[in-house]
């Protein structure tokens, strides 16, 4: 398995906190077996997933019958750990944590994953609020790879990876099992079996959406499309259906996380494009072109820092882009607490001079930092963030900072 930098979220908050444990991601982003390695902090695990049948028979069958299997009633050494699997898909799945979360918190842990928004589902049933807290899983990171410990700080020192990891992460993605086997026959077999899965069971037993050729062709499209900022009416001409429809379908593509999208930040920003936001996917070795596979490697480790922090508790972290009227753009904006932090603009190549967008956006934000993140940029052991002009600096060492 490989070690995980969640794992010490998850004790932290199973030493500190008694609200359910929500662990939300991408599918085969590893959030099973996350959950299971609380075992080696200590704690037994009981199993229910949706998906077994037996499982599902004793959930429907209430509170109690899962309690009685757990053993909640009789005495026990620690409190053990109920792992819920895609409960999600039961349509009365608040109620039922609602009510065995009221029962049975002094006598477990509740730990609930599942491949889809736990936090937007509303399909009935009384709020979960104050009753979990939540935590956004997602695949590996250069932070990650090198070092699984979390501190306070929101920002590392630098460290060096080696260049042929870099590029693996790049190349095959950053979900465990390809990211580990690094081979290019596993990794198309798997990422077709992962996109057959996600449209074919999860988003046909959970959705409301019947047209799944057409949302699969939707989700092709913003592929070839990913950075880009989306064109509702061109979309719908190229799917068949109407621009409200294919609204609907971007957000139940990012509901079962197949991709994000991120809005532009309009505040002080003087003729700024209050328009559409931009899409990107979670397994960027899908995408193909050289440039854009850059973009959305880059987007996915600064929405996973963002939410991480977020999560912890470190405040409030936000991503967005920056584009005006003058067609002036910046990749992305990190705000901390809604105050603009840092700028980033995303590069392939060394072979590109400073964006002057950067420095005229720092200005009309007055971010602290301005970053231009060069990929094929070699590592350099300085801190990124001691430097408050626009800068150009290796995505190596950039991504090492972050989380």
């Amino acid at each position: 398995m490989v070690t995980r930098s969640y794992q010490h979220m998850l004790a932290e908050h199973l030493r500190h906190d008694t609200q359910m444990l929500f662990l939300c991601g991408p599918r085969q982003v590893g959030k099973t077996t996350l959950a299971h390695s609380v075992t080696e902090l200590g704690y037994s695990t009981v199993y229910f997933s949706w998906d077994y049948d037996s499982h599902r028979k004793l959930i429907l069958q209430g509170q109690q019958a899962i309690a009685d299997h757990a053993g909640l009633d009789s005495l026990q050494t620690q409190k053990p750990v109920i792992l819920f699997d895609e409960l999600h898909k039961f349509t009365d799945w608040k109620n039922f944590l609602k009510g065995f979360y009221d029962l049975y918190k002094d006598e477990a842990h509740i730990l609930v994953t599942g491949s889809a928004r736990l936090d937007l589902f509303q399909r009935g049933g009384d709020s979960l609020m104050g009753r979990y807290f939540l935590y956004h899983i997602h695949p590996l990171s250069i932070a990650e790879i090198l070092n699984t410990d979390l501190s306070d700080a929101e920002i590392r020192q630098p460290i060096a990876i080696d260049p042929e990891q870099f590029q693996a992460l790049l190349k095959f993605g950053g979900f465990p099992e390809p990211y580990t086997k690094k081979n290019p026959r596993f990794s198309s077999r798997w990422q077709r079996l992962r996109w057959q899965q996600l449209f074919r069971e999860d988003i046909r037993d959970s959705s409301r959406v019947q047209e799944l050729k057409q949302l699969e062709l939707l989700a092709e499209l913003l592929t070839l499309q990913a950075g880009q900022l989306i064109n509702y009416s061109n979309l719908a001409t190229k799917v068949r259906v109407s621009s409200d429809t294919i609204r609907r379908w971007v957000n139940e593509l990012s509901s079962f996380y197949f991709g994000f999208t991120i809005k532009p930040w309009s505040t002080n920003i003087s003729r700024s494009l209050i328009k559409e936001p931009k899409f990107y996917v979670h397994d960027w070795s899908i995408i193909t072109d050289i440039g854009a596979r850059a973009e959305n490697f880059i987007a996915c480790h600064l929405l996973k820092a963002t939410q991480c922090w977020t999560d912890r508790g470190l405040g409030t972290y936000e991503l967005y882009f920056l584009r005006d009227k003058e067609k002036r753009e910046v990749d992305f904006l990190v705000t901390r607490n809604q105050i603009p932090w840092f700028l980033v603009e995303v590069k392939s190549g060394e072979n590109h001079s400073l964006s002057p967008a950067l420095a005229y956006f720092q200005q009309q934000t007055q971010a602290l930092h301005a970053f231009q993140v060069v990929i094929d940029k070699p590592f350099i052991l300085q801190n990124c963030f001691t430097h408050h002009k626009p800068i150009q600096v290796p995505a190596s060492t950039f991504l090492s900072q972050l989380v």
